[in-house]
């Protein structure tokens, strides 16, 4: 019988992380827009820490991660989590492995007291808002989302 843990990343895990990265954006057919390396996530995950991650391990071997950060509603006054990607390698998904790095992430932000947990998912994905809705996950339907980046935003950013 294997053997599931949850740890936090380290500094020493950013090439894990980016090979999960990397692997994520193949699933999602966004290899092209990957441009973050191991120096820029020691940076910014744990220098600035701007972001936390955390692994799932089967008998030692990652086989899954999530990175979240933290936001904030001004209308429930306090923070909450913002799960930027979650991803479990494809020959350890159907055992449970998603799921509790969800319970997981939705227990930090209990013992947090943060108000919520949320995050994105692509409208073509079926199998993870099948997941998603299978945990009581609630689409925003009302909600569109907006982006300012690369020379649009240095353009905003200097007008």
């Amino acid at each position: 019988m294997s053997c599931f843990e949850i740890v936090y990343a380290t500094k020493n895990d950013c090439s894990d992380i980016l090979s999960f990265i990397n692997l994520l954006a193949e699933y999602e057919n966004m290899s092209k827009d990957v441009v973050a390396t191991e120096e820029l996530l020691k940076e910014w995950i744990f220098e600035m820490k701007k972001a936390e991650v955390i692994f799932g391990l089967e008998d030692g071997k990652k086989v899954g991660f999530a990175l979240f950060f933290h936001n904030f509603s001004t209308f429930l006054g306090r923070a909450g989590i913002y799960l930027e990607d979650l991803f479990v390698l494809p020959d350890f998904r159907g055992k449970g492995y998603g799921k509790a790095l969800l319970k997981k992430l939705a227990s930090i932000a209990v013992e947090r007291d943060c108000g919520r947990l949320e995050w994105c998912c692509l409208d073509w994905n079926k199998p993870s808002i099948d997941f998603y809705l299978s945990l009581g996950a609630r689409p925003l339907d009302d909600w569109t989302i907006y982006r300012l980046e690369g020379e649009t935003l240095r353009q905003n950013a200097t007008e």
